[in-house]
């Protein structure tokens, strides 16, 4: 097997994915083709700049979509996943997890010849900075068009929330997951922030409380819709006085907006905190639900910071 500076790399234990692969490889002129046994494997040697990665949508070890999410800003190389004919969502979905697009079993060498051309290698710039370009000025929604496109419309309307353009209770759960056991794998602190109002508001005033929320966060921070009028916040790598610093300032700018609901009334916002680690969140369900209870303590109070002791 050569291991050319141009090399079809698959990541699979599937022999039919493994044959198939490997006689479209082999069929494209100046490719070499490689096979590897796991994601581990690939990430313990580096991929060279230029390669081709082909992850298999059936892989067991990981999700293929988190593989896409690891690699992304790592390598230099087109990283494609291979699904099933049909599967009209990978494409979008990998996409927006970093990879350059996905292929339909069987493959054939012109399917990929196809792929490589109409593809160029990463750059150099990592995939998390260029996702946060804008941030201050895209919610959510754009920021999705953005990567995946504006033929998404799938995508983007599978997992943000119409009125607010912020992500929906859908990806919020998503998201509470992935975070939770990321903050647990690397030993990081994780913020859980429920922010809202008593009454309803139009959906002028809820994108206008939907920009504070923007200015008032980082790239990093996932903002999301929890129900008709309460906000979820997920805030990595934030402790208590981050996610306090972060609820304050959302307070300070809404004052200073003046908003008003639908009977005319000033918005008081309620926003309960919690966060981990902490010796009585061991479960993603913990955070959530300590993270409830502040909110609701604070609302009783008529609004104001509540974080749960």
């Amino acid at each position: 097997m050569a291991d050319g500076l141009r090399t079809v790399r698959v990541v699979t234990a599937d022999e039919s994915l493994l044959a198939s692969a490997r006689a479209a490889a082999k069929a494209l002129q100046g490719w070499d083709f490689a096979h590897v046994e796991s994601l581990a494997a690939l990430l313990a040697r580096a991929p060279v700049a230029g390669d081709v990665l082909l992850l298999d949508g059936r892989m067991r070890d990981v999700n293929v979509y988190e593989a896409c999410r690891r690699l992304a800003g790592q390598t230099r190389c087109r990283t494609y996943v291979v699904v099933d004919a049909g599967n009209t969502l990978s494409e979008p979905i990998a996409r927006f997890c970093g990879a350059t697009g996905a292929l339909a079993r069987p493959l054939t060498a012109a399917v990929l010849r196809a792929a490589l051309e109409r593809s160029q290698p990463p750059a150099v710039e990592r995939a998390d900075e260029r996702r946060s370009q804008g941030r201050a000025t895209e919610l959510p929604e754009a920021l999705l068009k953005d990567l995946v496109g504006d033929t998404d419309s799938k995508l983007v309307s599978a997992v943000t929330d119409p009125e607010t353009k912020l992500f929906n209770f859908a990806y919020l759960s998503f998201k509470l997951d992935e975070e939770f056991k990321r903050a647990q794998r690397f030993e990081q602190p994780l913020s859980c922030v429920m922010l809202g109002f008593e009454g309803q508001a139009s959906e002028s005033v809820l994108r206008q409380l939907a920009g504070i929320f923007l200015v008032a966060s980082r790239d990093t921070d996932v903002l999301g819709r929890f129900d008709e009028n309460s906000f979820l916040f997920l805030l990595p790598n934030t402790g208590q006085d981050g996610a306090e610093i972060m609820a304050r300032r959302v307070e300070e700018l809404a004052s200073k907006q003046g908003l008003r609901d639908l009977v005319g009334d000033p918005l008081s916002l309620a926003v309960g905190i919690a966060y981990a680690p902490h010796s009585e969140v061991r479960r993603k369900e913990d955070l959530f639900a300590r993270c409830r209870q502040a909110f609701f303590a604070a609302r009783q109070e008529g609004g104001g910071v509540v974080t749960s002791a």
